[in-house]
This record gives structure tokens, sequence and C-alpha cells, in this order.
């Protein structure tokens, strides 16, 4: 059976890779459906209104229709130019995130990620 997970992440070409090795490792998915937005924890933990942050649901629900994925992450990360703030302002944003991806997906683990100045990734509880 193939396995997936779900990752909501940067469009920065720095981080795709760390990303995905990170979810196969640690989660042993064979595949990863990347959705990918410059700083998707901005919108997702401050404008969940916006059309970005219904776009990112819109992607995350067909990829739970069709893929069927084990979880979900959330990433922020060092030096993002679209969310160009703090580690501790984006580690805030990783957790709001994650709880609101925690209430509209309910039936799936919500794991979030920051990905430090050496593309090195952490666990945000």
């Amino acid at each position: 059976m193939n396995s997936f997970f779900t990752a909501i992440n940067c469009m920065d070409g720095r981080v795709q890779l760390p990303v995905i090795k990170y979810i196969q490792e640690k989660f042993n998915a064979l595949y990863v459906d990347m959705i990918t937005e410059p700083g998707p924890i901005l919108y997702l933990s401050e404008h969940t209104e916006h059309q970005l942050a219904s776009s990112i649901f819109y992607r995350v629900d067909l990829s739970i229709s069709n893929h069927n994925p084990k979880g979900i992450v959330i990433t922020g990360h060092y030096d993002c130019i679209g969310n160009p703030t703090s580690e501790d302002e984006q580690i805030i944003q990783i957790r709001k995130s994650k709880a609101i991806l925690e209430y509209r997906y309910p039936e799936l683990p919500i794991y979030g990620l920051w990905l430090d100045d050496n593309f090195n990734v952490h666990e945000v509880g």
C-alpha cells in the first residue's frame, strides 16, 4: 500500500528536500503531497479568510480525498521571504496553524516543523 503524507510548505526551494526527507524517514512515507506558498504559516495563522488560505485548504482537501495521507505537516523556516519575521514569531504561527489544521482535520495527526539557518528540521510541539 502506498503511504502518503501532506506537507504545507514554503515555496522556497531550500526547504523542499529537507522536509520531504524528514517526512519519509520519520513517518515512513513513500510520497509527500507538497502544497507550497510563500510563507503559508502567515496566512493559516492570521488570515484564514484570505484567498491563499482557502487555496491551501482546497489543496489539502484534494490530497486527503485522493491520497489518504497518514498525516499533515506545516512548516516555517529561517530567512523566509514570504514571511520575513523572527524565529520566535514563526514558531507561534506554526503552533496557531497547527491548531487550525487540527480543528479542520481532526482525523489526521498534524505536525509543526521549523527549519533553522542550516535547514535542519525541528519539530514544533
